[in-house]
């Protein structure tokens, strides 16, 4: 049974739209968990659709941490105007200001990643694979790898708010409810050395 404050609850937990809640809710027969879920799944699909949209505004917002010694300047694009002048989109951008500070990604995607960056991983982790099987090696020196790389990878973080979700679920949320294309530009991160 779909019930109002169903759809409320749903709603108030992804910001989703109302109709967008309530056709979720439905398809998972009113359960709260299928329907986020599907919502998830839905994000997703709706992201990889706006993936070729071309990025037009944005917002650049700024965190700097209550000690004064780390700071982190942030562009997080979108298509309109609209959509970069709302709150919410501007809060997001705070909010993963907020998280590089706490987090220190190096990268923000796995694409940014340099052969030189997995050169030098890659020689520290083959030490850790000496005296292990042949066949085995390759294997474990990538999964050490995907290990290492997905802790300095901004998109695969997961959010510090909220660590069930990860960056770029956090930022494929946010497409679902803009309907726009969203990404993190590019991001800067200060830090003291005092």
């Amino acid at each position: 049974m779909v019930t109002t404050d169903l759809i409320k609850e749903l709603r108030e937990a992804t910001g989703v739209s109302v109709m967008q809640c309530k056709k979720a809710l439905e398809e998972a027969g009113g359960d709260k968990e299928k329907a986020l879920v599907i919502l998830k799944k839905k994000g997703a699909e709706a992201s990889a659709k706006k993936g070729d949209r071309t990025l037009g505004a944005g917002a650049i917002q700024a965190y700097i941490h209550s000690t004064g010694n780390v700071g982190v300047m942030v562009e997080l694009s979108c298509e309109t105007d609209f959509v970069a002048k709302n709150p919410e989109f501007k809060q997001l951008a705070y909010d993963i200001a907020m998280h590089i500070a706490a987090a220190k990604p190096e990268f923000n995607k796995r694409e940014n990643i340099t052969e030189a960056d997995r050169q030098v991983a890659e020689s520290v982790f083959e030490k850790e694979v000496e005296g292990k099987p042949a066949d085995m090696k390759a294997k474990i020196l990538e999964g050490k790898l995907a290990a290492y790389f997905a802790e300095r990878v901004l998109q695969e973080q997961p959010f510090i708010k909220n660590p069930e979700v990860t960056i770029a679920g956090l930022i494929s949320s946010a497409v679902q409810k803009f309907g726009e294309k969203i990404e993190v530009t590019r991001f800067t991160r200060y830090e003291s050395s005092k």
